[in-house]
């Protein structure tokens, strides 16, 4: 009788992958971490706080929920599709998977004890999918998703800040102040309004919504005699001088004020008492 492939990796249970092909596949997984595990001289699975299966040509790896306590795991540099393996390490701190053929992360939300995250060098195309498997790792706080896809979205690693605030270096370089209230201003309108509002004083409508229609200001009424196409006063005088009189008072004014220096007596007029050392006086200009 043919053995139920269930007990596979998802991965493996395809029509076009030999059951065989993926029952060696564990094996080899199997023995690497067997030899790993001599190497270091680990005599029982609670014993394991790291692994370090790089470069060992994987494919699959075998479920590595035995070891309860493991916090490091060095998988980079193999040949890695998916990462089912890990559902209950719980205690995973470190997870270096770059270098690999990944195009799936689903499983990467049971690890809530991850701080660094290594996936660059893989073949991530989602990017929604990706950030939603990676929300719920509130102590994530390194991560490297380059070399993927994905990246090629527009305002990725914007996308990246928004929803993973935790995260503090992405992508080997440190987000920064400038680039957090940037993502606030494209993907959260309404906490940037609000930041505005406070910002100044209150003169920005906090409660602007960018769904609805925008507000518009009462149109100012302009005097019947105002006109639009050369903004000519039409108004009829009987004296032309009249009409030049009324057009230069409605003018803006603008008034010039400096010490009038003919009140200011010189050294020499000091000296000999020719002009009276009274104060100085302001001249003022009003122009139309």
């Amino acid at each position: 009788m043919a053995r139920d492939p269930s007990h596979l990796p998802r991965a493996c249970r395809h029509p076009a992958i030999p059951v065989r092909a993926a029952e060696a596949a564990l094996e080899i997984s199997r023995t690497a971490i067997e030899e790993q595990l001599k190497i270091c001289g680990h005599q029982r699975d609670a014993d394991v706080f790291e692994l370090f299966l790089s470069q060992k040509e994987l494919t699959e790896v075998i479920d590595l929920s035995r070891f309860k306590k493991l916090k490091y795991l060095w998988l980079h540099h193999n040949k890695l599709h998916g990462i089912t393996f890990l559902t209950r390490n719980y205690c995973l701190a470190e997870l270096y998977l770059n270098n690999n053929a990944i195009f799936d992360i689903e499983g990467l939300h049971y690890l809530p004890s991850l701080h660094i995250l290594l996936l660059h060098h893989n073949e991530l195309i989602n990017l929604d999918a990706t950030v939603k498997e990676l929300k719920g790792m509130l102590n994530l706080k390194t991560l490297t998703l380059y070399q993927n896809p994905l990246c090629q979205y527009n305002l990725y690693r914007l996308y990246i800040i928004y929803y993973l605030p935790g995260v503090e270096l992405l992508d080997r370089n440190q987000v920064t102040e400038k680039e957090r209230r940037s993502m606030i201003t494209l993907f959260n309108h309404k906490k940037a309004h609000i930041v505005q509002s406070i910002a100044f004083r209150g003169k920005v409508d906090a409660s602007w919504d960018p769904r609805s229609p925008f507000k518009q200001k009462p149109a100012q009424r302009v005097p019947s005699d105002f006109a639009f196409a050369n903004n000519v006063d039409k108004t009829m005088f009987d004296d032309p001088e009249d009409a030049v009189f009324v057009r230069s008072m409605r003018r803006s004014a603008m008034a010039i004020t400096s010490l009038n220096w003919d009140t200011v007596p010189t050294q020499e007029e000091k000296y000999l008492e020719e002009k009276d050392t009274g104060p100085a006086q302001m001249l003022t200009i009003t122009l139309r």
